[in-house]
């Protein structure tokens, strides 16, 4: 079995079917990426997979190490080691990084049979992986993503990222709005992450955000549907062609 399997999934959003009959499998340790035009249903897999509430399945299967996955919530998905990192990072006031961070790991923790990080633990985990992606003590001090650049807040969704070591990482359009500098940053946090272990589901427009994270596959999303899959080439052919072909 997959690590993460989906099968003719069907998905509504305010009675309009976005996904029509999406089939798609991620063995563990693996790559994919997704890439399709706007409206294609892309971003809507990533929160279905998330368990966000406002998408409704009306057909199909989705099982995450053999888990049906429909039947989790949110926060149960997160537990079992479901983490994606959104487009759009929301700003939560007065919720301090650090706080938040320590929260969400002791409940991974707890959920896992496994006890809770000391203070000193905590500490010394939250500066290495700080230091790894050259995130400040001052922006550390900082509530989550409250006043953050829209490259900060892509820098901090990998950094929560690290810090929690998800098994599974779905990256929403991770490379939007980046400067070169940034996507590099950002770019460089997740490879370092990326073993036989833990698998990643790319979400993105562009070619250019493959050209420093090299997936091992890579799917045409059209209309709801994945049309086609190829390898690391197929990036560069849709640069070139666009989605015509498959449309």
């Amino acid at each position: 079995m997959a690590f993460l399997e989906i099968k003719d999934l069907h998905v509504e959003v305010a009675g309009k079917e976005i996904l029509k009959g999406c089939t798609l499998s991620i063995e563990e340790g693996e790559v994919h990426a997704i890439m399709g035009p706007n409206g294609s249903g892309k971003s809507t897999l990533a929160n279905v997979i998330a368990g966000n509430p406002v998408y409704k399945v009306t057909k199909g299967s989705l099982l995450f190490r053999g888990q049906n996955m429909l039947e989790m919530s949110p926060d149960e998905r997160a537990r079992a080691g479901v983490f994606m990192a959104f487009q759009s990072p929301v700003e939560l006031p007065g919720v301090g990084i650090a706080q938040f961070l320590k929260t969400a790991l002791n409940e991974k923790l707890k959920s896992m049979g496994k006890p809770e990080l000391d203070a000193v633990q905590f500490i010394k985990r939250l500066k290495t992986r700080a230091q790894a992606l050259n995130i400040s003590d001052a922006m550390l001090k900082r509530s989550v993503n409250e006043g953050f650049s829209g490259g900060e807040k892509k820098k901090m969704e990998t950094f929560q990222m690290a810090f929690l070591e998800p098994d599974f990482c779905i990256l929403d359009e991770m490379d939007a709005g980046l400067d070169i500098d940034a996507l590099k940053t950002v770019s460089d946090g997740i490879n370092v992450m990326r073993e036989k272990t833990r698998s990643f589901l790319l979400i993105t427009h562009f070619q250019r955000l493959l050209n420093y994270i090299e997936p091992d596959y890579i799917h045409i999303m059209i209309d709801g549907q994945i049309v086609h899959s190829g390898d690391k080439l197929l990036a560069k052919s849709l640069e070139e062609k666009g989605y015509d072909e498959y449309r």
